[in-house]
């Protein structure tokens, strides 16, 4: 009830009577009263003036609950279906719970903090509260399981364009192949995807892509300082975390539907190469049967990272356990 009423509040944008939101949500008046009052102990300013109804002023603080979350959902499927934490082991863990009993296509986990967050290769990754946004989102594609790796970056660019939406052009994410997004050459999101196979192993069951933002002002770790940032701290501006996440499943959704259609990143290539912040340049791939510099040229329709030797031939990079860096650093 009150992500209905916030949705009415935000979606007038002027007075609406109580009588309204009765009528269109199919409750009592003193239904109403109580959730206004319960939005107002959670901070949200409401002014009631007789004869006019309520309005929603202007939010000057970061309301980050379900409530808030669902209120600003405007997609068809993805986040429809979205549970949200105040604290969890890993949002990961509890997609794959909710997958396991049946969870629909588009289910979301959300949490503000996270106590055993993963990154690739089963790296810890910090998860402070009241800071970032920790998400997954659960799929089930009819798709071959040696293309779902191609849904972590079908994800960064749902995230890189969420972001720069909420920041009105402020500064532009890029995106570090294969799904690093980086504000000013920094890192502010991580992603991890999982999948799980069907019992006869030939379909996949669903697949998991996790979701790490850092959103807010805050510090690093001394080791991570000098190429990790926030959102807030590159752009001067603080985001609404709910907000930003209904933008993000508004993009994927539809990123994801390009995707499927192709079921390779054929229709969204342009787009990804538009923002990748290594193309052109000399990197270093590091791989564990020895590191070598090239020249990244941009992913292919399958998500592969084309670069050029230099003997001038051309080899398609496949992320797995290999990754890429700048030839001074991280980018």
């Amino acid at each position: 009830m009150k992500a209905k009423i916030l949705a009415l509040l935000r979606d007038r944008g002027d007075y609406i009577s109580g009588q309204e939101m009765c009528d269109m949500l199919g409750v009592s008046r003193t239904a109403v009263w109580k959730v206004i009052g319960q939005l107002k102990k959670d901070g949200y300013a409401i002014e009631a003036v007789q004869n006019k109804g309520y309005r929603l002023l202007e939010e000057e603080q970061d309301n980050f609950n379900e409530a808030d979350c669902k209120s600003r959902m405007k997609t068809s499927w993805a986040g429809k279906e979205l549970v949200f934490f105040p604290e969890t082991d890993s949002t990961n863990i509890q997609a794959k719970l909710l997958a396991e009993k049946g969870a629909p296509h588009g289910q979301l986990v959300v949490s503000d903090m996270q106590t055993g967050g993963r990154g690739r290769r089963g790296r810890q990754w910090k998860s402070p509260a009241g800071s970032n946004i920790y998400f997954s989102l659960m799929l089930r594609p009819d798709l071959e399981p040696n293309r779902a790796s191609m849904l972590t970056l079908v994800m960064a660019m749902a995230v890189a364009g969420g972001i720069e939406k909420n920041l009105d052009g402020i500064v532009k994410p890029e995106i570090k192949w294969p799904n690093d997004i980086l504000i000013q050459g920094k890192k502010t999101c991580g992603i991890l995807t999982e999948m799980s196979l069907s019992v006869e192993q030939d379909s996949i069951s669903y697949v998991v892509v996790g979701v790490g933002i850092n959103v807010l002002e805050q510090s690093f770790p001394e080791e991570i300082a000098d190429k990790a940032t926030s959102i807030a701290a590159a752009a001067g501006k603080n985001p609404s975390r709910s907000r930003l996440l209904a933008d993000i499943m508004e993009a994927f959704e539809a990123y994801y539907e390009c995707f499927m259609e192709y079921q390779t990143l054929e229709g969204l290539m342009d787009e990804y190469n538009g923002r990748l912040v290594n193309a052109g340049k000399q990197v270093r791939i590091l791989d564990p049967k020895g590191e070598y510099e090239a020249v990244a040229e941009g992913i292919n329709r399958m998500g592969e990272l084309m670069v050029e030797l230099p003997d001038g031939t051309t080899q398609n990079i496949y992320a797995g356990e290999v990754s890429v860096r700048g030839t001074d650093g991280y980018v």
